[in-house]
């Protein structure tokens, strides 16, 4: 052995004797690992008296092979060094992981000729070509250049340098291919080659097994569907998504074990004896409830003990119960022929809460128990049987009569056992009682001077009926001066009466007890003249008479309503149908409230109460920017009378429109016209007198905010991307606190100026908030931005302002991302689906930890739990203060304790004065924006900080050169 290869040697023993080996992840599948190999490798070196395979040992004292070249005292170098041939399996992009070390020329005495970095190349081949070689087929991966040199020195005091180099080669076609490496003249020693690929490898997540599963080589995520473990079966189709990086993400759907199976780790496992599970779900088996037993594995239900039973409605987790005791101390209170029982509750309920009770009542005779169940009127309050209170009123019995009540108490489970009757009863006689009333009298014949009338028997006589008393009188002597007769039967004849005279007369009836109650009083009438008329024809005459006059009633009746509903219709003015102040809102004095064009019948007048009318020929078109739904969008410049010309953006509403689309298109006119807030676009004016109808709103340079962050990625600060999202909230507060909901937050819907401010702009979803701040909108239709709407809002089509803190946290999460699409490719369903299961989108790259917790915080899925928009503008101006609480990312810090709605904390925590804001903000890269300038307050300081501070303040151009890739996107 040579001396360059005896130094070599000792380099490499050194070398890998203090290396530290990594474990590699388990989502990478080697194809080739040159350490795994004892023997030689048999690799093919061109020429064979360059690259050179040595052997040496690891820190465990494992043989390993590796190779060297260092020909750097001769002209000329090429060397190539050619892998066995690596079938690639089912990967389409590898990876290949070089470990190896160089030296530096500089401290090779006498070099002829040095470089310092080798050449990584590739072969794919439909099969293994055995030693043929061909350096012209092999292509190139890379030039690889070491980070770590080393030197003599290095070498004398065993401090030594190993690089690790990885590249991706790909997509891969064919069924293997050859790595080869070309040494130009380089002092290099590969100690090390492995050549892997990545896979989603097998896991089991929500019960369901997903198979290793390789990504393909493109940018989209791989959809792979799961099936449920043993034991099991699917809820919801279960799915995931394999990334280009071998990790799983975004798990949809689930399974539940099946009933008589708990989940246990990955698997459904069988309920233990003396457990039980009766419903599919992913809870824990449930232990045997009382006076109930299993004895086997996976049971459903557990089985009652003796005696105990189970009703039909009642759950597997009820314990197993018994029918009640008797009802206790039955008490009874006799009023004539009425009793009034009461008793107490059962010793024993059975362990059941649902204890009834029935009432039979029985009429007994004296003589060993002859009885008999009652019969006739017998009334029971509130009823015989159901009941739950303790309590019952039994009227309407006869008088001197026997009567025995059984009480019996029953429960859920009283039917399964027929033979336990568990009552009470108590054994009555009721008291002495007059009759009840007389309730039907009818009118027989009728003369000038006599009625003749009979009736039937009371009801209840309570005995026997002794006489009746009829009593009458003349109406209009109001019973100052009254007549009394005596019957023994059920009619009388009235004699002596007065011709075509109104009689009142009542009736009671007399027993041994006394006189029952009077009848009410029936009104009868004398003949005019000498013929009488029989009751049958009586009731005929009164009949058609009560018709006719209720015919002339509701004739009259109907005449009136008519006539005043006419009288009303004719008194109303055209202009009194309009709603007050357009929506019918009350406004307050001094509150600006933002009010509904649609609720205007002319949107003419609407546009013209909010927005300024503009003279067609001070606006002047520059060229067309793009299209919108109405028509095009432009770009100009508007000069006003002692004004200086201005930079606009101009909306144009196409020719033929309809009607409808001229409302359509004039009411977002009026929307913007009723806001004031340097975060929302602002309205410079209509025109609706001229063609084309226009719309005229300040230009944003920049355009939509999604556009230009995807535009310059990566190029600002923390800071920075803060201030725009303070802007953003500024503007939403601004929104909710008029009442209005804007529907389709999303950064697209942001627009940028120069100075990077951001203004919420496209109001064309949007809808008012009535006056109720918990009132939703809901819409009867429409498209609905799925990936920026709240779950409430996509279910219900319920919008509130709770539903924009949603889509603001949307929007925070693209700033964040710089414009990036949430939720990537995954289809709307599949999004609503991992949504309502709880998924959420994971923090952006780099993101502070603060913010993503306000992100977690907006996406609540309880609307009431997510912060308000003054809330939110509050955090961010403390984290504006506070640059340090953004040095903390969300993917090396664990999920931050929710502390950003502190409602109690102050904005200003960490300085006392203005002073020692300032002096603190001037340390920042916006100090020059300080320099020179005085606040008298922290709402001033904060609108410049929004607007200049925060922002990479560049001169605005008093009316810059449009490009079509600057303009209005979005109107």
């Amino acid at each position: 052995m040579d001396c360059k290869t005896l130094i070599l040697f000792l380099f490499f023993f050194t070398l890998i004797s203090s290396a530290d080996f990594i474990i590699h992840p388990s989502n990478e599948v080697n194809l080739l690992d040159s350490k795994a190999s004892q023997g030689e490798l048999g690799w093919i070196s061109s020429p064979s008296h360059g690259w050179e395979e040595i052997s040496g040992v690891d820190e465990h004292y494992t043989p390993i092979r590796t190779f060297q070249v260092c020909n750097v005292m001769e002209y000329s170098q090429n060397n190539w060094l050619r892998t066995n041939w690596i079938p690639r399996n089912s990967a389409q992009k590898i990876y290949v992981e070089l470990k190896f070390t160089l030296r530096d020329c500089n401290s090779i005495p006498m070099v002829l000729t040095c470089k310092e970095t080798f050449n990584l190349h590739y072969l794919e081949t439909e099969e293994d070509q055995g030693n043929k070689f061909r350096e012209h087929q092999f292509s190139k991966i890379d030039t690889i250049a070491a980070d770590e040199s080393f030197t003599q020195m290095d070498l004398g005091d065993r401090i030594l340098k190993l690089n690790t180099e990885v590249r991706e080669v790909g997509p891969m076609t064919k069924k293997g291919f050859y790595l080869a490496f070309q040494d130009v003249g380089a002092c290099v020693a590969l100690v090390s080659v492995r050549v892997y690929f990545k896979k989603c490898p097998f896991t089991v997540r929500n019960l369901a097994m997903f198979p290793d599963t390789v990504p393909t080589d493109s940018q989209s995520l791989v959809e792979v569907r799961g099936s449920c473990v043993n034991n099991s079966k699917e809820e919801d189709p279960p799915k995931m998504y394999c990334s280009t990086e071998g990790e799983w993400l975004v798990p949809i759907g689930k399974c539940l074990c099946n009933i008589g199976y708990e989940e246990r780790g990955v698997a459904c496992q069988a309920c233990r004896p003396g457990f039980y599970k009766a419903s599919s779900g992913n809870v824990k088996c449930s232990k045997c409830p009382p006076h109930s037993y299993t004895h086997q594995e996976g049971s459903v239900h557990c089985g009652c003990e003796k005696n105990y039973f189970r009703a039909d409605e009642d759950p597997a987790s009820m314990a197993c119960s018994r029918p009640p005791s008797a009802p206790r101390n039955v008490i009874s209170a006799i009023n004539e022929t009425s009793v009034i029982l009461d008793w107490n509750w059962p010793a024993d309920t059975g362990g059941r809460k649902d204890v009834i009770f029935n009432v039979v009542c029985k009429r007994c005779w004296p003589g060993p128990r002859q009885c008999e169940p009652c019969r006739g009127a017998v009334r029971f309050l509130p009823r015989a049987f159901g009941l739950t209170n303790t309590t019952v009123t039994v009227a309407d019995l006869l008088a001197h009569t026997n009567y025995t009540f059984e009480i019996e108490a029953q429960n859920g489970v009283s039917f399964q056992a027929p033979t336990i009757r568990q009552y009470a009863a108590v054994t009555i006689t009721t008291n002495q009682a007059a009759p009840s009333a007389v309730t039907v009298i009818r009118k027989d014949r009728t003369s000038r001077n006599s009625i003749s009338l009979s009736w039937m028997e009371p009801e209840r006589p309570n005995g026997i009926i002794l006489d009746y008393e009829v009593k009458y009188y003349e109406k209009q002597e109001q019973e100052t001066s009254y007549t009394i007769l005596r019957s023994k039967g059920t009619n009388v004849t009235l004699n002596g009466l007065k011709p075509d005279t109104t009689y009142l007369l009542q009736i009671r009836a007399r027993t041994a007890a006394g006189y029952g109650s009077s009848s009410r009083k029936f009104e009868f009438e004398t003949s005019p003249d000498s013929f009488s008329i029989s009751s049958e024809n009586s009731q005929v005459v009164l009949i058609a008479i009560s018709s006719a006059v209720a015919i002339i009633l509701l004739t009259v009746v109907l005449y009136i309503v008519i006539s005043r509903f006419c009288r009303y219709s004719k008194s109303k003015h055209p202009d009194e149908k309009r709603l007050p102040f357009g929506n019918g809102h009350l406004r307050l004095p001094g509150i600006k409230t933002y009010v509904d064009p649609h609720t205007y019948e002319d949107p003419s007048q609407a546009v013209h109460e909010f927005a300024k009318e503009l003279d067609a020929s001070s606006i002047a078109i520059d060229k067309v920017v793009g299209a919108g739904e109405f028509g095009e969008v432009c770009s100009g410049r508007l000069k006003l009378p002692s004004k200086k010309e201005i930079c606009v953006a101009i909306k144009t509403l196409k020719a033929g429109y309809t009607e409808k689309q001229r409302r359509d298109f004039l009411s977002e006119a009026s929307i913007m016209g009723q806001f004031d807030h340097p975060n929302i676009i602002r309205l410079e004016g209509v025109v609706t007198r001229s063609k084309p109808v226009m719309i005229v709103t300040e230009y944003m340079e920049n355009g939509s905010l999604d556009g230009f962050l995807r535009k310059h990625d990566a190029q600002f600060t923390v800071i920075q991307l803060v201030g725009m999202l303070r802007g953003i909230a500024s503007g939403m507060k601004y929104l909710s606190d008029m009442g209005y909901v804007h529907r389709d937050l999303a950064a697209r819907n942001i627009l940028v100026n120069s100075n990077l401010v951001c203004k919420v702009s496209d109001f064309g979803l949007s809808r008012v908030l009535e006056d109720d701040p918990e009132a939703a909108y809901t819409t009867r239709g429409g498209k609905i931005p799925i990936r920026w709407t709240a779950p409430e809002a996509i279910a219900y089509r319920k919008f509130t302002s709770a539903s924009d803190v949603w889509s603001y946290g949307i929007v925070l999460w693209e700033v964040m991302s710089y414009g990036e699409r949430p939720y990537w490719e995954m289809s709307n369903q599949d999004v609503i689906k991992a949504v309502d299961e709880g998924y959420r989108l994971p923090p952006p790259m780099e993101c502070p930890a603060t913010l993503y917790q306000l992100m977690l915080d907006c996406w609540q899925k309880d609307r009431n739990n997510r912060p308000k928009f003054e809330q939110i503008v509050s955090i961010l101006d403390k984290l504006i203060r506070n640059p340090s609480s953004l040095k903390i990312t969300a993917s090396t810090a664990s999920r931050p304790v929710n502390l950003l709605l502190d409602r109690n904390s102050t904005d200003i925590t960490s300085f006392h004065t203005m002073g020692d804001w300032l002096e603190s903000a001037r340390t920042l890269p916006c100090k020059d924006a300080f320099s020179g300038v005085s606040y008298s307050s922290c709402d001033t300081l904060a609108k410049t900080s929004a607007e200049i501070c925060l922002t990479e303040v560049r001169p605005a151009a008093t009316c810059p050169e449009w490009e079509p890739s600057m303009g209005i996107t979005t109107l």
